[in-house]
């Protein structure tokens, strides 16, 4: 099988191999990588996975993608060990589920890609005798689930921006305990600016000597791996061939686009829903076919969904023939028929979100936090618009209640249990350092970080 080659959504940088795309980053035109072309999973390969458990299906999956670069027993021994916990598929009614990917180290549906990242990051910087400096930025649970997945990997440092009024205490003590090879920024701005800054730095030639890279949704090593559950969840409520319907909170489109990717390697899908929060540009550019960035992002209960320009939409855009810039513009319009197809967008208020709650817990007597009830609210909206009729349904829940302990108490009356992982983050003291919403400032933080080491 040929390697999967990976080309920058700007078409100005030249196409790369997974290895190299992973550990850059950030395409040098500013663009995102992309696979040139999707391999393809057989139906005979998909049916298969019914009766595998999930590490197995994470390996005959992204094995696609890691031919010549790394071995199959490497790779079957990193998924392994990386996939470790459950992935509780809840019967909600008839053939509608909830998929709750919350019971990784930090809780959260990022800990499927970062835990995978790290050992493919290690893997490499091992075999290169280098050292790599990892930027991300956070509006919640990435930041969490990069810190502690490449806490005391060898040759890596990660610096982790937040925005600090916008993400919760328990999202921010996860990532802001750690210590060693990871250090947090607080920014006083808004997620928007905590990305624009980290892309300015992977751009700027004052920074050259720095290696650099990310692990936020713009790596496309992000995405490979969440691509994985979407192959499980089929494999479980659907028969062989039968197309699933997955809605998904959706904010900066990395867990969608992993949906994307596995709807191009061959999974049935029959309706991708893309629920936002009161960030709406998607929603409204579907339907007009008018894009126009939110700036600044809008505050809502759903934190981690809060950005006002997508990264990955320029990805989205790329899979229906199309091509949007780092900015948001659009040079070349997509299929707009193609993509109204196969996704369904809408935006959920605050209200409508706690509402989702509540009925969520006083119906099926499963507990929901803002952004899976986001989710569930968005398949509601679908549903009104488009029979189901007999196909499964999934609604994705991306992060464990207890992250939202007095939102989820103010609607149900009691805070959900924390999980163990959770508990011992929040008794460890914080650390973290704080910066103004301005680049300049975060380059000299950068050069004196590296100067220090």
């Amino acid at each position: 099988m040929a390697t999967t080659l990976f080309h920058s959504t700007n078409g100005q940088s030249p196409p790369v191999n997974l290895r190299e795309a992973l550990l850059a980053g950030q395409a040098p035109d500013r663009g995102l990588y992309f696979p040139q072309q999707f391999p393809r999973l057989t139906p005979g390969e998909i049916a298969a996975f019914a009766k595998l458990p999930y590490h197995e299906i994470a390996f005959r999956v992204l094995s696609k993608f890691t031919e010549d670069i790394i071995p199959r027993t490497d790779l079957a021994a990193m998924c392994h060990s990386a996939y470790n916990f459950p992935v509780p598929l809840e019967i909600i009614h008839v053939r509608v589920f909830l998929m709750r990917l919350d019971q990784g180290p930090t809780a959260s549906f990022k800990d499927f890609a970062a835990q995978m990242m790290a050992r493919m990051f290690g893997k490499f910087l091992r075999e290169d005798n280098q050292q790599v400096t990892i930027l991300t930025a956070t509006s919640g649970d990435t930041g969490a689930a990069v810190a502690h997945a490449f806490h005391n990997i060898p040759g890596v440092r990660v610096i982790v921006l937040f925005p600090l009024a916008e993400v919760s205490e328990s999202q921010r003590k996860l990532m802001t305990s750690l210590t060693g090879n990871v250090r947090t920024v607080a920014i006083d701005g808004k997620f928007d600016d905590c990305q624009a800054m980290v892309k300015q730095a992977f751009a700027d030639p004052a920074l050259k000597h720095i290696p650099l890279s990310s692990a936020n949704s713009i790596n496309i090593g992000r995405l490979l791996p969440q691509s994985v559950y979407f192959f499980y969840a089929a494999s479980r409520v659907a028969q062989a061939g039968e197309p699933v319907v997955f809605s998904i909170p959706s904010g900066n489109f990395g867990d969608m686009m992993g949906c994307v990717v596995a709807k191009q390697m061959g999974l049935p899908v029959k309706k991708i829903i893309a629920s936002v929060n009161d960030n709406d540009a998607f929603p409204k550019f579907l339907a007009s076919g008018n894009y126009q960035k939110i700036s600044p992002s809008r505050n809502s209960l759903s934190n981690a969904m809060n950005v006002g320009h997508p990264s990955n939409l320029a990805r989205l855009v790329a899979v229906y023939g199309g091509q949007m810039d780092e900015t948001g513009k659009i040079n070349r319009m997509p299929d707009l028929v193609a993509m109204r197809r196969d996704i369904f967008s809408t935006s959920i208020s605050d209200e409508r979100t706690v509402t989702g709650v509540r009925e969520f817990w006083n119906n099926f007597q499963l507990l929901l936090e803002p952004h899976g009830s986001v989710a569930w609210q968005g398949f509601q909206d679908w549903s009104a618009a488009e029979p189901l009729g007999n196909s499964p349904a999934v609604i994705v829940e991306t992060a464990n209640p207890a992250k939202f302990p007095e939102e989820v108490e103010k609607v149900v009356g009691w805070a959900p249990d924390v999980p163990t992982n959770m508990l011992a983050s929040l008794k460890l003291p914080e650390a973290f350092d704080r910066l103004g919403a301005d680049y300049e400032t975060f380059r000299a933080y950068l050069l004196q970080r590296h100067a220090a080491t």
